[in-house]
């Protein structure tokens, strides 16, 4: 087994999800007054992102919300961060025209509640070279991830990259709507 840390929601192993599972409760890192958002579906495409813009369903703010504020604002994805702890709780689309308007992307590591679907590859490996790992550990890394059944991408899986792909199909008329 490789020496290397993942991330504590991993390094000992990747639990099972529960099937029947309907959703939490995500949680910031403050001490007094935390951010909560309320998940009320399971997550899909859950994954381990090395990309360095995050922490790493239908949702809503349930608690503090005017704690909250996008860190980039032109960013594909807009990331609802705490602004005491800096936690990024969750990532939405709101552009009509990107393939994945409507996805929420989530923090299930900041629920206490048992049952998520766990993470099913790794994406943007490389990515964390730019956070500082030095290069030449990104083989160990990516052993380690193979090691946890995660399968290291640099983008997406290929069920997201072919949604992608669907939705750039479709909107230039290349395929059927």
């Amino acid at each position: 087994m490789a020496n290397v840390s993942i991330h504590p929601a991993v390094d000992n192993g990747v639990k099972p999800g529960s099937p029947d599972f309907a959703g939490g409760t995500l949680v910031c890192k403050c001490a007094g007054n935390p951010v909560e958002v309320s998940v009320t579906a399971q997550c899909a495409y859950n994954h381990v992102c090395g990309c360095t813009k995050c922490w790493k369903p239908a949702l809503r703010v349930s608690k503090n919300a005017d704690k909250l504020k996008v860190v980039d604002a032109n960013a594909a994805i807009q990331r609802y961060a705490c602004r005491d702890c800096g936690v990024h709780m969750y990532g939405r689309i709101e552009n009509t025209k990107h393939p994945f308007y409507g996805f929420d992307f989530i923090h299930t590591e900041l629920s206490k509640d048992q049952g998520w679907a766990p993470p099913e590859f790794a994406a943007f490996v490389s990515s964390i070279i730019e956070s500082g790992t030095p290069p030449g550990q990104m083989g160990a890394v990516r052993s380690r991830l193979k090691e946890l059944h995660l399968e290291p991408y640099d983008c997406l899986s290929p069920a997201l990259m072919d949604a992608i792909a669907t939705h750039v199909a479709k909107a230039s008329g290349a395929l059927a709507a």
